[in-house]
């Protein structure tokens, strides 16, 4: 074999174990015994792969507004469930469920949304045991 194809090659199984590294079980970052319960306002949403983000402002205890993050399915699977770019600008009011990151920052892996006008969209969950709702 030539240097360049099994430069190629090595190159190509690097590439893949990284892309394989970057995903994760949902057990071992969220904890499907603290579901959480959140209503706020959107501050950004990151469609991306292998997973979407929403980013929302909910009221904390004492009333001062606290981020959180919300890890969603891939783009292509959303688009597929009948989310759309436009149905999320900053601002939107919306309700979130589904479980807490296992290290208890603001971050979850969601469920399901149900939007203003009463609308649920399932989120994607990595959760083997989420169903649609």
């Amino acid at each position: 074999m030539s240097v360049r194809i099994v430069c190629a090659l090595a190159l190509a199984v690097c590439l893949a174990a990284a892309s394989a590294s970057a995903h994760h079980s949902f057990a071992a970052e969220f904890d499907e015994n603290k579901p959480v319960k959140l209503s706020g306002k959107v501050i950004e949403m990151k469609w991306s792969n292998p997973h979407s983000w929403i980013f929302i402002e909910v009221a904390g205890p004492n009333g001062k507004p606290v981020k959180w993050a919300l890890e969603f399915g891939a783009a292509n699977a959303l688009f597929r469930r009948g989310w759309r770019k436009e149905d999320l600008p900053a601002g939107t009011v919306l309700s979130v469920d589904g479980w807490q990151a296992r290290n208890g920052t603001n971050t979850a892996n969601a469920r399901g949304v149900t939007m203003s006008d009463g609308r649920r969209l399932f989120a994607g969950s990595s959760n083997p045991n989420a169903q649609e709702k």
